[in-house]
């Protein structure tokens, strides 16, 4: 069944296409151009991508964030190897078998407070090395914002790498909201990825004001002569490419990436300040775009009759839910108040 909402707090997937980035695909659409990226939008992106994220960055653009995730890890991993996640990561959670089915990946999820990894969360599941009768660790995967909103700092980051590589594992991260955290923290994507060691990144696009398309991006020349058929085995190779690579590069000039990434993330901070003036705390430190609280299930049913939400992990067995609210590049203070006096009301 289909569903409509005027405004939402329900994902920053259910926005829509920033202006910017529509004007983008439009002036693209223009004439015939080579296909499966042999165009010059496609070129456009390389350069663009090298100057966020280094000389030896080099971009795949791809159709989705589950498909960027598992090309990605397939991509890092042998045939015998590992998947360590948080429990909360998105490829446990939130992309049904995809990993498992179309990857032949093997999860190895951990247990975390917050979202976040650590290197000795990595290392508990270190053991059996060497064992033909266990799938071997192969690969860290973390989420930079987190499934909880949570941030790592560039010094979590660095130990991560270091941790994972002095056990012979890749680190990848999946920044579906990569531009909130350079936001939150303050710093670009080249001091944030490129500098601390990152293996290979997942580049999101979608929740922060694109149409479509994720962008992998890899630093090492073996693997970058390799992804080009990896991409086309596994199905995420674009015909008119041009229009996925356009749009990166609206999103990326400019700082159009931070002023909508920073939109997202104040107006989720403006939430929780909000909310904690009723009394309902955030379970998670703000530093994203989204905030997580448990509302009754009164105030939940209030604030539905006009916006939509998820319920989250974390029903207690009292009245009322963990839910998750989260802001987009185009939330407005006005949307913020109303939101907040309808929780109070209920």
């Amino acid at each position: 069944m289909s569903q409509s909402f005027a405004k939402t707090f329900a994902s920053d997937n259910y926005s829509g296409v920033h202006s910017a980035i529509m004007q983008a695909l439009i002036d693209a659409n223009v004439g015939h151009v080579a296909a499966y990226g042999y165009d010059e939008y496609t070129d456009a992106l390389q350069q663009i991508i090298r100057e966020h994220f280094g000389k030896d960055a080099h971009a795949f653009a791809v159709f989705n964030g589950t498909g960027a995730n598992v090309l990605g890890l397939q991509a890092l991993m042998p045939r015998w190897g590992a998947v360590i996640c948080a429990e909360s990561a998105h490829i446990h959670q939130d992309e049904s078998t995809a990993p498992q089915v179309v990857g032949g990946l093997k999860l190895l999820p951990v247990a975390s407070t917050d979202g976040k990894l650590s290197p000795e969360l990595i290392k508990s599941q270190l053991y059996n090395i060497g064992s033909e009768h266990r799938a071997q660790p192969a690969v860290v995967y973390i989420s930079q914002t987190t499934e909880c909103g949570t941030c790592y700092t560039l010094d979590e980051l660095r130990n991560i790498c270091q941790t994972a590589h002095e056990h012979n594992l890749k680190v990848f991260v999946d920044g579906a909201r990569l531009s909130n955290a350079a936001v939150h923290l303050g710093v670009g994507f080249r001091q944030m990825i490129t500098d601390t060691g990152v293996d290979m990144l997942s580049f999101g696009g979608t929740k922060n004001g694109m149409m479509m398309g994720e962008c992998l991006i890899t630093f090492d020349d073996k693997l970058t002569q390799s992804m080009r058929f990896l991409r086309k085995v596994g199905l995420q190779t674009a015909s008119k490419m041009r229009f996925i690579s356009a749009q990166f590069i609206a999103l990326l000039s400019n700082n159009l990436y931070l002023e909508n990434a920073k939109n997202a993330n104040d107006m989720a901070t403006l939430l929780a300040e909000k909310l904690q003036a009723l009394g309902i705390t955030p379970l998670y430190p703000v530093q994203s775009n989204g905030v997580f609280v448990r509302l009754s299930d009164q105030q939940s049913a209030t604030a539905r009759q006009k916006y939509a939400f998820y319920d989250w992990d974390g029903f207690d067995g009292n009245d009322g839910k963990v839910v998750r609210l989260m802001c987009s590049f185009d939330t407005t203070v006005a949307e913020v108040e109303d939101l907040v006096a309808l929780i109070a009301k209920g």
